[in-house]
């Protein structure tokens, strides 16, 4: 297992390498962030021509929620690192905004069970670790997405904390990979181990943290494509 997470974190590395990111890494990152609210909004069942995206011609709301998170998300990452619970409310805010009532926007259920999940999901992001950022940002994700305290737009806010875990651990302090494009690339065995995460039992743990690792291969791999079309111009 952590074989496969470090070679997640490589192939990341691999990709913050190319020379292209000493000039135009906002570029890289923009479209990363482009591509990232597609793959999302395509798990949530919204499957759009990135085309048609890029042209600002889509106008489905789950979809332009998605955009929304993936523009925030600069804007929250000193959040993310201080008051992880603050700004997992302003993702739902972005992603579920005009889907919704406002009064249910960034407002968790408030159970007992998920106050408590997510009280120990603040204190894992914020919290000093040696493990591995890669690891991390699974068990965000998985945490997030399993447990929708929202009841709306679970997903997309889980994926995007999920970024944002990659970038205040150090694994993409760029946001240039594109991990959100693995998910999708892989969605039948996405679905399938996030529900295995869900049941609680170790495998099935085991079996979303090896997804996770390819993924975040997979997202490496999109993001030097973005890199090299951004050389040729």
């Amino acid at each position: 297992m952590r074989a496969d997470l470090d070679a997640a974190r490589e192939s990341v590395d691999r990709l913050l390498g190319h020379r292209i990111l000493r000039r135009k890494s906002a570029v890289v990152s923009g479209e990363s962030a482009l591509r990232g609210a597609r793959a999302s909004a395509a798990l949530e069942g919204v499957d759009v021509p990135l085309a048609d995206l890029r042209a600002g011609t889509v106008q489905d709301p789950l979809v332009q929620g998605a955009l929304r998170v993936s523009v925030g998300l600069g804007a929250l990452i000193g959040t993310w690192e201080q008051a992880p619970l603050q700004a997992i409310a302003r993702l739902h805010v972005l992603a579920a905004a005009g889907t919704v009532p406002d009064d249910q926007l960034g407002r968790p259920v408030g159970t007992p069970m998920v106050t408590a999940r997510l009280t120990g999901l603040a204190t894992l992001v914020t919290g000093r670790s040696t493990v591995p950022g890669t690891l991390i940002a699974a068990v965000v994700h998985g945490e997030l997405a399993t447990l929708a305290p929202f009841g709306s737009a679970d997903g997309i806010v889980a994926r995007a904390a999920a970024r944002l875990t990659l970038v205040t651990r150090g694994v993409d302090p760029k946001s240039v990979s594109v991990p959100e494009v693995g998910h999708v690339e892989l969605a039948e065995d996405y679905h399938r181990t996030l529900a295995g995460y869900g049941s609680g039992d170790p495998a099935g743990l085991a079996a979303w943290l090896r997804h996770c690792a390819v993924a975040t291969r997979l997202g490496a791999r999109e993001g030097l494509a973005v890199c090299e079309a951004t050389l040729r111009g």
